[in-house]
């Protein structure tokens, strides 16, 4: 699907492969347009897909081209087909949607099973969405009888000291032996591959305090964006917005406007990796996507975020479970204000948290050996080539 969070998650688990002496050799199939922003790590290529919109209503549309969104789901279920069969990878892990959007990986699967060697893994972030809505659409939707059906493990990328989708949701019940905590991702080896580019926008900056704003794609990110630039920054503080990629054009330039009238405030309209200026940055204001979290919970910063509440609760309930841990701080969107940045970022909030001792970050570690054991072998010089898809 469309997000950079899911794509930058999984150039940094193959990132983590290829430096864990697997030798694996890796193909990514994403939609063509992030695929291709984001930095790589050697030894990682793309098959990509033409793009999907959601919509408001969960309904998904052609992003760019001028098709029916059946005539695109067949487009896109026929590449991944094709790309599978041709590559015959070891592993093919899935992000997220055990189907693939629209149901685009049934046929795959099927295949898979029927006359592959390939072992299939469903990766999950921790927060899926609330219980209710979890339980409902997966009984529904086919995803309970996927995981059962097609997958041979699954990963959760969290510590179910914050959050436990196997209690909390209750749908794991007929595949619990299948499912491995990796702990969050540590987001700190992107510096190593993190690019020139994001570098020097790092390199650049005037010396001081840095209050960075982000907000992920940015599709729905601008009003915090906005009341960030309106908000008053401490003396010694610059401000920098990095609006994402999906920012409606004209909200993006209203927003270049407004901080022109605001010194030592900066507006970037995309940055291919932020984990330079992360690890720079002294606060950090944003909503509550699941990346944004594991750069928050590994770089230890101090962090206000303000998460989306609605149509999806994800965000909501993914930050509340981190503020009862005392690792950030919270604010509600309906309290958003640029009185309420410019408060926190005056306030004195002491030594940054010490986030790394607080929850498991080992995921990048961890995930090589779920990886040996799925597959039944270790991993060394003389190990022979594990094809991953």
């Amino acid at each position: 699907m469309h997000g950079f969070g899911h794509i930058r998650r999984n150039a940094t688990i193959a990132h983590a492969l290829r430096g864990a002496g697997t030798q694996a050799v890796i193909l990514m199939i994403a939609e063509a347009w992030q695929a291709g922003a984001i930095p790589m790590p050697h030894g990682v290529d793309c098959v990509t897909l033409p793009g999907l919109r959601k919509g408001a209503d969960g309904t998904l549309n052609a992003r760019f081209l001028d098709v029916s969104d059946e005539e695109l789901i067949t487009l896109r279920s026929k590449v991944i087909r094709k790309a599978l069969k041709t590559f015959e990878p070891d592993v093919l892990l899935v992000d997220y949607l055990p189907l693939g959007a629209g149901g685009e990986l049934v046929r795959t699967l099927e295949r898979v099973r029927k006359h592959g060697r390939t072992r299939c893994v469903l990766g999950l972030r921790e927060v899926l969405q609330d219980p209710e809505t979890v339980r409902r659409t997966w009984s529904a939707d086919g995803t309970v009888d996927a995981m059962r059906d097609y997958y041979d493990a699954i990963w959760i990328y969290g510590d179910p000291a914050v959050f436990d989708p196997v209690r909390e949701y209750g749908v794991f019940d007929g595949v619990a032996s299948k499912v491995r905590y990796t702990g969050y991702l540590d987001q700190r080896p992107r510096l190593e591959y993190a690019g020139s580019h994001a570098a020097q926008v790092s390199a650049n900056l005037p010396p001081g305090r840095l209050a960075l704003c982000v907000v992920g794609g940015g599709v729905d990110g601008h009003p915090l964006a906005e009341a960030f630039v309106e908000a008053e920054l401490p003396a010694d503080t610059t401000g920098i917005v990095v609006t994402g990629p999906y920012m409606p054009p004209e909200m993006r330039h209203r927003l270049l406007e407004r901080a022109q009238r605001h010194p030592r405030c900066y507006v970037l309209e995309f940055v291919p990796d932020p984990a330079p200026l992360i690890d720079r940055a002294d606060r950090i204001i944003a909503m509550g996507g699941y990346n944004t979290i594991c750069e928050v919970l590994s770089f230890e910063k101090h962090a206000l975020i303000v998460p989306r509440v609605h149509p999806e609760p994800e965000q909501w309930i993914r930050a509340q479970r981190l503020r009862d841990l005392g690792l950030i701080e919270v604010l509600h969107p309906d309290d958003l204000g640029a009185d309420a940045l410019t408060a926190w970022l005056a306030r004195d909030l002491g030594p940054p948290p010490a986030s790394r001792s607080r929850v498991d970050v080992s995921g990048l570690t961890r995930i090589p050996g779920f990886l040996a054991e799925l597959l039944g072998v270790s991993f060394d010089a003389a190990a022979p080539v594990a094809r991953e898809a």
